[in-house]
């Protein structure tokens, strides 16, 4: 750590990793979630046709890492209910983005810049909530390594875990997505932070929790905003895991993240440039013109 003493980053680092997340990090978690839910297809003729399940999917996409982290734990899955202000902040949100008149409050989050802003934020809350999750594993189970790796893998992509429960709310069945099948960016990373923090948690790794938080929540947090801002679906461990996969279990076990993603040539969209949520957002906007 002498580098980071070097650059005065000490001081900086401890108050980073201290600075609250509620309201103004929290917002924007809550924001880019449900904006995730509302380019799932179907979610907004949902929306019309059942508030109660779109609100019940809104309030998975906040808190699902919460709630699969709490039965893991043996607690109560709704103790997070309790805490009625960030539930109310969620809720205001799942509002605005599904029933805001003329759709202004998601043509502003949309905008992009401001998406790039809410992305890093929503990183920043990702890394909290892993670090958080180890912590908590670590004081109920002294040696438990693998507990706490994976409670905090599921505090940081507890959502993604539980997304084919979420789609049962809304009628659909699509088994094929498991996130364990198909990891994304944010999943792996999580399970790699995990590691990380497991690590730091029990001294065997000889950083700071201050300095570790802070160079993995700007890893994070760069990694999104140019993969958001360049519509990619690609990881920065692909060449690393492809390696490893070769080496330990002889490939083809290990694809490309945008192998995952994009269907062969033959089946492949118009558009390929276009991500998932545009084309999403595409086919609802071409419902609602013959709707009128």
């Amino acid at each position: 750590m002498d580098v980071l003493t070097v650059l005065n980053l000490g001081d900086f680092a401890q108050a980073f990793s201290k600075m609250g997340m509620f309201p103004v990090f929290d917002l924007a978690y809550y924001i880019v979630s449900i904006l995730y839910l509302k380019y799932e297809p179907g979610s907004v003729e949902v929306s019309r046709r059942s508030p109660v399940a779109s609100w019940l999917c809104a309030m998975l996409y906040c808190f699902g890492s919460y709630f699969l982290a709490d039965i893991m734990l043996g607690s109560s899955p709704i103790d997070y209910f309790q805490y009625n202000s960030h539930i109310l902040l969620a809720s205001a949100v799942w509002y605005l983005v599904f029933y805001c008149p003329l759709n202004l409050f998601y043509k502003c989050v949309v905008f992009l810049p401001v998406k790039l802003c809410l992305v890093a934020m929503k990183e920043v809350v990702r890394t909290r909530k892993i670090v958080a999750g180890v912590h908590h594993a670590h004081h109920a189970y002294h040696h438990g390594f693998f507990i706490m790796v994976i409670v905090g893998y599921v505090k940081g992509s507890g959502v993604a875990l539980m997304s084919n429960f979420e789609q049962l709310l809304r009628g659909v069945w699509r088994p094929e997505t498991n996130e364990i099948l198909n990891m994304s960016f944010p999943t792996k990373a999580s399970l790699y932070g995990a590691i990380l923090f497991t690590m730091q948690e029990v001294q065997w790794l000889p950083v700071s929790k201050s300095h570790l938080i802070l160079v993995f929540t700007l890893f994070m947090a760069t990694s999104k905003v140019v993969m958001t801002a360049r519509h990619s679906h690609g990881s920065p461990f692909a060449l690393i895991e492809s390696w490893v996969c070769h080496l330990l279990f002889g490939s083809p076990l290990c694809v490309s993240e945008e192998d995952h993603h994009h269907p062969p040539p033959a089946a492949a969209p118009s558009s390929p440039l276009k991500t998932k949520e545009e084309l999403s957002e595409g086919a609802r906007k071409r419902k609602v013109k013959k709707a009128e």
